[in-house]
């Protein structure tokens, strides 16, 4: 009966996971279907595993782990938070496959889904932005290129990484992390509205 538990528990995680926290902040349909499916094998396999007898089941797990993030992690480019949802939705397959009390599965599957709604809730730090900004000249002075990019951006740059300096074609690629206060946010005026 605790394995049967332990099922129920993973597919209400695994549902919450998706359709509560990823699916209505993010709005990526594929990764859905990759997050529940990748989950629900993960679980079957898992289940499996640790019901064998032999001693290797541990280790098998962990292979098993390794081998679906390489994959996954391989066939498509994904954003840092799809990373996190991503592992998050593996990691409830090994938890409730585990047997263990249903106490410890369910206050770590809850404890995992907490951390999972705070640390990408979209108040959390909503000032910070990053972005990848082709500048049509090439500045080579760091500090000239920071308040360059200051004032595009009407916002306090505070991390920029030069990805490409092209001197041929004057053009500078720079990875900006910057921070905008409510206060200094423009907001775009349609031409001919009214002021």
């Amino acid at each position: 009966m605790s394995q049967i538990w332990s099922f129920v528990i993973d597919i209400v995680a695994v549902g919450l996971l998706v359709f509560g926290i990823y699916f209505p902040r993010h709005r990526r349909r594929d990764l859905v279907v990759a997050y529940l499916g990748v989950n629900v094998g993960v679980l079957a396999v898992a289940s499996a595993i640790s019901q064998s007898s032999s001693g290797a089941g541990l280790g098998l797990g962990l292979a098993l782990l390794g081998v679906l993030s390489i994959i996954r992690l391989r066939s498509t480019e994904l954003d840092q938070h799809e990373v996190a949802y991503f592992f998050a939705s593996l990691a409830l397959g090994i938890l409730c496959a585990i047997s263990g009390p249903n106490w410890l599965t369910g206050g770590l599957t809850v404890l995992l889904l907490v951390v999972l709604f705070v640390g990408d809730h979209p108040r959390l730090l909503r000032g910070y932005h990053q972005q990848i900004i082709v500048l049509d000249s090439a500045i080579t002075d760091r500090v000239a290129l920071i308040a360059h990019l200051e004032q595009v951006l009407g916002a306090r740059v505070r991390a920029a990484t030069v990805q490409r300096l092209d001197l041929v074609n004057d053009t500078t690629t720079v990875d900006v992390r910057y921070s905008q206060s409510p206060s200094n946010v423009r907001v775009p005026v349609s031409v001919g509205a009214p002021r």
